[in-house]
């Protein structure tokens, strides 16, 4: 019977006003009981007394209650999630009314025994609606939401994220777990949240057989990727389910995220292979992106779209989103305008969705020259190596004359500031992508001394998760039962994710001078057979037993390992040790002119693909420049 009343139309209705109708009603008890027990227990309890002062009295008490429920909004809070701060909420609206009642009782001189009655009756409101909040609570928990058939579950990390945790479980029966306890490598011993903390996290295997625990909660936002491989490494070991708690919008430092949200997920491999908390200088971003007019090319793409999520956080005056793609665009769009909606995203942030081609210089030109952008970051590129390598001349087309159509729409209107996404695959590049990213390295370094525009690359690695990348491949194979393709068992690669690169994306740009390349640390490599099998063991299968794991070959364009630096090129390391740049190559505006001419050229002439990427390459590799300039 009460669970229809909690779920019907009157009680989610009028929820407030029965609350607050209950707790008055409980603070007229508990004032009657106070009166009696200050009245030495005698019956009647009304002997003696004026009906109408009676009345009087327990009306001002009543009202003066009920302001200061309102004020400290009381009955905003579930009864169900009662905790400390609900607890506090109670306990000052008690004392505030307490202090008033006794306060102007006082004043009137009115007899000792009204004020002990009315601090009497103060505790016993406190108490009684403390008692039917916690009561409530267990009446869910226990009969309209009984959970049966739990799994042990352990609390790997005893900080406020484990305690946040903590509660959460407690009050969330969709999990159907039951706490043990917290593993903790500083707090052995300690009691958290009314857990004790059982032991390291190198007693995960001991605590496990101990306990029968079936269920791993990682509750540590911060930890390093290393120390969460390790401890997922222990969890496997010891073939538990392992989940993890994820800090959500603290890519950037705690005064730009005031609201942070905790979901727990299934531990994915963008938690093991990511590099963890990355530190940027906050006032340098600011100064060149706080109310300034920002524009991204490739805004719909994988990178240019978590460029659009990060500029945002510094609240730029307008933030100009510029793809060909409509369909990627729209989405981001409406992306932005659910945030604005529920207030995640500042209304005073203007932003503009402008459908068009980097490949058109006139179009680039009227964008710049009618919004007036004070940055450009530069992401839009066709990257898809084999793609690339059946249509070079798209790529050309695109990668190549349509960067340098952004670098000279940039300095005609005197925009203020230039970054451009660059790739590992520009250095010593085998396939058509890649050379077409080093061309366009090529032509920044030779506009980098413009005097207008400050310029710069940002040079990385493979990207988690992004369009193109092999993780979504991977977990699309494993879904389908396999079997998961991999080019070449011994094939390496970089890997960062789609956030991290980002960020450091919007640091280095605070570096951008006269054309420099900044080259991301991608930490260690990666073999791509080790990330499959990994992938595959995380999704509960065995390889090679459950999911197949089958040898296709290199792809057109392929390399075993990728390289991040040109020989020649001197590197040096910025004041993030997570960036270093590469001092600016010597290359005049005239020759890169020239090249350019000879590779239009190429474009005009009808001749196989085999022969345009052939000339690309030449017109890029040094050893070749002698040749070219005879």
């Amino acid at each position: 019977m009460l669970k229809k009343f909690f779920k019907n139309g009157i009680y989610i209705n009028h929820r407030e006003k029965l609350l607050c109708t209950i707790d008055l009603c409980i603070v007229l008890i508990s004032f009657f009981l106070s009166y009696w027990i200050n009245n030495e227990f005698r019956v009647p309890i009304f002997e003696g007394l004026n009906i109408k002062n009676v009345i009087a009295v327990l009306l001002i008490v009543l009202i003066v209650y009920w302001l200061f429920f309102i004020v400290f909004k009381i009955h905003k809070s579930l009864w169900k999630y009662i905790g400390p701060v609900e607890t506090m909420r109670i306990g000052f609206a008690v004392i505030c009314s307490t202090i008033v009642l006794g306060a102007g009782f006082l004043l009137l001189q009115t007899d000792r025994f009204l004020l002990s009655v009315i601090v009497t009756g103060g505790l016993l409101s406190a108490m009684l609606m403390f008692a039917l909040r916690v009561s409530y609570r267990l009446y869910r928990r226990t009969v309209m939401n009984p959970v049966i058939n739990t799994d042990k579950a352990i609390i790997i990390g005893a900080g406020d994220a484990g305690y946040i945790l903590s509660k959460e479980l407690l009050q969330n029966n969709s999990f159907n777990v039951h706490i043990v306890g917290f593993i903790d490598d500083k707090r052995t011993g300690n009691v958290v949240s009314g857990y004790k903390v059982l032991g390291d996290t190198y007693d995960i295997p001991d605590i496990v057989h101990e306990y029968g625990v079936k269920v791993a909660f990682i509750a540590m936002p911060s930890a390093s990727k290393e120390n969460i491989q390790r401890i997922y490494d222990l969890c496997q070991s010891a073939k538990l389910e392992t989940k993890i708690m994820k800090e959500q919008d603290n890519l950037l430092a705690d005064d730009l995220n005031e609201n942070k949200k905790y979901p727990v997920e299934d531990i994915s491999i963008e938690d093991l292979l990511g590099r963890g908390e990355i530190h940027l200088d906050q006032s340098e971003i600011k100064s060149y992106l706080t109310d300034k007019v920002v524009a991204v090319t490739g805004a719909g793409g994988s990178i240019g779209s978590e460029l659009c999520r990060q500029i945002v956080k510094f609240k730029p005056r307008q933030l100009l989103m510029i793809d060909i793609n409509e369909n990627y665009l729209y989405m981001l769009e409406q992306e932005f305008n659910r945030n604005r909606t529920h207030g995640t995203l500042d209304s005073s942030i203007e932003i503009i969705s402008l459908i068009a081609s980097i490949r058109e210089f006139k179009a680039m030109d009227e964008i710049f020259g009618e919004r007036h952008p004070d940055v450009v970051f530069h992401a839009a590129a066709h990257k898809h190596v084999p793609l690339m390598e059946t249509r070079p001349m798209e790529a050309i087309k695109n990668n190549v004359f349509g960067t340098n159509n952004v670098i000279q729409a940039c300095i005609k209107n005197k925009v203020s500031r230039f970054i451009m996404i660059s790739t590992d695959k520009a250095v010593n590049p085998t396939n058509v992508m890649g050379a077409t990213k080093r061309m366009t390295e090529m032509i920044l370094q030779a506009n980098g001394k413009n005097g207008v525009t400050k310029m710069a690359a940002v040079r990385f690695g493979n990207v988690l998760g992004s369009n193109g990348s092999v993780i979504p491949i991977f977990k699309k194979q494993i879904a389908e039962g396999g079997p998961v393709t991999i080019t070449d068992k011994n094939i390496i690669r970089y890997f960062m994710t789609i956030p991290e690169a980002a960020q450091l994306v919007l640091q280095a740009g605070f570096y951008a001078d006269k054309g420099e390349i900044f080259v991301l640390d991608m930490g260690q490599p990666v073999k791509i057979l080790d990330l499959a099998e990994k992938m595959i063991r995380m999704s509960g299968f065995k390889p090679y037993k459950d999911i197949e794991i089958k040898e296709i070959g290199l792809r057109p364009g392929e390399k075993m390992f990728e390289e991040l630096k040109l020989d020649g090129e001197t590197t040096t390391r910025t004041k993030n040790n997570l960036i270093f740049k590469n001092n600016v190559m010597e290359i005049t505006k005239e020759d890169i002119t020239e090249r350019l001419s000879k590779l239009e050229e190429v474009l005009h002439d009808d001749v196989e693909n085999k022969v345009i990427k052939e000339r690309l390459l030449n017109l890029i590799i040094s050893d070749k420049d002698q040749e070219f300039n005879k």
